[in-house]
């Protein structure tokens, strides 16, 4: 909608007209500071018939002008009384702001100066935003939650309408925002990880979801030293690598979603995130994942695939270490990445797990979308130095930065358990400790 458009259809006349280039964001805000008393008429490369038409139409007793040549303005205003002011570069009036009913959005700072101007004729909201809309501030996201019509007037690229219909939905993650580590938030993960059934595999077995809060707070000590919010997190082994074939043969054995389900659900009332991890044998991460897919459509689980369980056909568990290409875990990101933007969901953590190069073949080609925060996690056991030594060479890889990192804490395994300090000094920082 143009300058005149908006002028046509809400004054018949009009005692008061301002002037001003379009691309003059400073002139437009000196005419919106000064509060004219009619329609703000924007000029685009010179005085053109629509505009002078428009100008006679309304017939206006003066005409307040800034940002023109004042020998060109007393040509093309030789019919009207006019008056020049000085574009005042340190204006006030404020063209962002949002109305109960209708926002516009737009991506560049001079083209949201102008149309806000015109909205804000017209009772329109205007807001110049840049980058991920997942990452504006709280205030704003939550206004523009509030508001039924808004629209993007720019061309903000692939990703903007469905980070807009999350924005409008609200559904943060648990501790706030919408994106897991760039959002404002510096957010870590500290995880319990194992199975319900028990502590055969892993801490998280040895107590119940409820007592797991609980101890979760504890391990997390430390792990906010550099000023990050820890986010208490439960990784679930949902599909155990088995030593027998099973009816299926795939050496794998799937957890009944109805034993997940309550740690689910009290890991959402106690503002807890969930990982649910695959060990799949000889089956495929897609087609497990898909079991707990009901799941993985809540904003607060994410998913985690572990190679060291993956085989190849004729391989079992214990007498070689599993692997994945890329390929098979780029399914898992397309699948994963989908329901994100079906669901309208805050950003999802994929984990892939690793301790030697070979367990991720291609890992340079493992695709890492917005909708999705992929972390490769360190999950080796031993001698502190020597996990160190595994960290240090998994992170120089090429492709290393790609990617967020995590590190993983052995009770039982490791001779000595790195202390938070040893954790925190690591570079890359991880962004998730988990804790077996």
């Amino acid at each position: 909608m143009t300058s005149i458009e908006i002028s046509q259809a809400l004054y018949g006349c009009a005692e008061e007209v301002g002037l001003a280039f379009a691309d003059d964001p400073a002139a437009i805000s000196t005419l919106m500071a000064l509060g004219i008393k009619g329609p703000l008429l924007l000029v685009g490369p010179w005085f053109d018939l629509p505009l002078m038409g428009e100008l006679g139409r309304l017939a206006p007793d003066r005409i307040v002008t800034a940002g023109f040549d004042p020998v060109a303005l007393r040509y093309a205003l030789a019919d009207f009384a006019y008056e020049q002011i000085a574009v005042d570069g340190q204006a006030t009036f404020s063209h962002e702001g949002l109305s109960s009913s209708r926002v516009w959005l737009v991506d560049d700072a001079e083209q949201g100066v102008a149309l806000g101007a015109l909205g804000h004729q017209i009772g329109v909201g205007t807001y110049a935003l840049s980058g991920d809309l997942r990452a504006l501030s709280p205030q704003v996201r939550r206004a523009l939650a509030d508001t039924p019509q808004v629209e993007l007037l720019s061309e903000f690229g692939g990703d903007a309408a469905w980070q807009l219909d999350v924005v409008r939905r609200g559904e943060e993650l648990p501790g706030g925002g919408l994106l897991l580590f760039d959002g404002g938030i510096n957010r870590r993960l500290v995880a319990i990880y194992g199975h319900p059934s028990g502590p055969g595999l892993g801490v998280l077995g040895e107590q119940s979801a409820e007592e797991g809060v609980v101890r979760l707070r504890s391990i997390a000590e430390g792990y906010d030293a550099d000023g990050s919010i820890v986010l208490p997190t439960f990784e679930i082994i949902t599909t155990v690598a088995s030593a027998g074939a099973g009816e299926d043969g795939d050496y794998s054995a799937e957890t009944a979603r109805d034993v997940i389900r309550p740690w689910v659900e009290l890991a959402a009332a106690n503002d807890v995130y969930v990982v649910l991890d695959l060990q799949p044998g000889r089956s495929h991460y897609l087609s497990q994942a898909k079991i707990y897919e009901e799941f993985l459509r809540l904003p607060h689980v994410g998913l985690a695939l572990d190679p060291e369980w993956r085989l190849r056909p004729n391989e079992v568990h214990m007498r070689q270490i599993g692997t994945v290409d890329a390929a098979e875990i780029n399914q898992v990101v397309d699948w994963l990445a989908s329901i994100v933007r079906e669901e309208a969901l805050p950003q999802k953590l994929l984990i892939l797990h690793q301790f030697r190069l070979e367990m991720i073949t291609n890992r340079h080609r493992v695709e890492t979308p917005p909708e999705l925060a992929v972390v490769v996690h360190m999950d080796g056991q031993g001698p502190v130095p020597d996990k160190i030594n595994t960290w240090n060479f998994l992170t120089r890889q090429p492709d290393a930065d790609q990617f967020y990192w995590g590190w993983k804490n052995f009770f039982d395994e490791d001779f000595t358990i790195a202390t938070p300090d040893q954790v925190l000094r690591l570079d890359p920082t991880p962004v998730f400790v988990s804790f077996q």
